[in-house]
């Protein structure tokens, strides 16, 4: 087993330092607030992926709701205005 340049040996000897400093009724609750610790940080992560996401679409959608710019109809066309000076 090839664990980031670890052998099974360092692997062995870091486990057994755990356990020797902690103890076996600690560990699972070590190991239990950190995976606690791991999907607090996942939730907040898509929450605020999620924000962002409606903050986009909801700037979309105002941007699709405007009013759009009245456009000028053969009909609505001016004449052109009489000169009072002919040139």
């Amino acid at each position: 087993m090839n664990f980031a340049n670890l052998g099974f040996g360092e692997i062995l000897l870091i486990v057994l330092i755990v356990l020797l400093l902690f103890g076996a009724k600690r560990i699972p609750e070590i190991a239990g607030s950190m995976g606690k610790g791991i999907r607090e940080f996942k939730k907040s992560m898509t929450e605020v992926q999620t924000s962002i996401t409606q903050e986009v679409s909801t700037r979309d959608d105002r941007e699709r709701l405007r009013a759009p710019e009245p456009q000028a109809r053969a009909d609505d066309v001016r004449p052109e205005p009489k000169r009072l000076i002919d040139t």
